[in-house]
């Protein structure tokens, strides 16, 4: 999928997403969050324990697809665009937060892996 409708169809990955995690109580604090050093497609707040939760919402035919589509660089973009995005919280850097990758397929499945980048914490700045 690419163009207009591949465009069409990660907004509406997003969305669904987005609703998910709303359902499980997070309060959605941005969308398509943007900075110098890159995007976040979502960023929640939880409740309890009270932590950001970062999401890369990848959507392709298969869950395993969407899955390669997440790549270790991405993975290091989102990092720093987290640290650049918590610079406002009371806390800043040691602000509690967590990755995920929620990955779509084409009839909307939608498996969400929690703490998805912790096995790459050793490889980001």
């Amino acid at each position: 999928m690419n163009g207009a409708l591949g465009y069409h169809a990660g907004l509406a990955a997003e969305h669904q997403v987005a609703a998910l995690y709303i359902q499980r109580g997070y309060r959605l604090q941005a969308e398509r969050w943007r900075c110098a050093e890159g995007e976040i497609d979502l960023i929640f707040a939880s409740q309890n324990p009270i932590e950001l939760v970062f999401v890369e919402v990848k959507k392709s035919h298969s869950i395993a697809r969407a899955a390669t589509h997440l790549r270790p660089a991405q993975m290091r973009r989102i990092y720093r665009a987290a640290q650049l995005s918590v610079a406002d919280q009371p806390q800043g850097q040691l602000t509690p937060m967590r990755f995920d990758a929620a990955l779509v397929d084409a009839i909307g499945a939608v498996p969400i892996v929690g703490n998805a980048f912790a096995e790459l914490e050793d490889f980001i700045d």
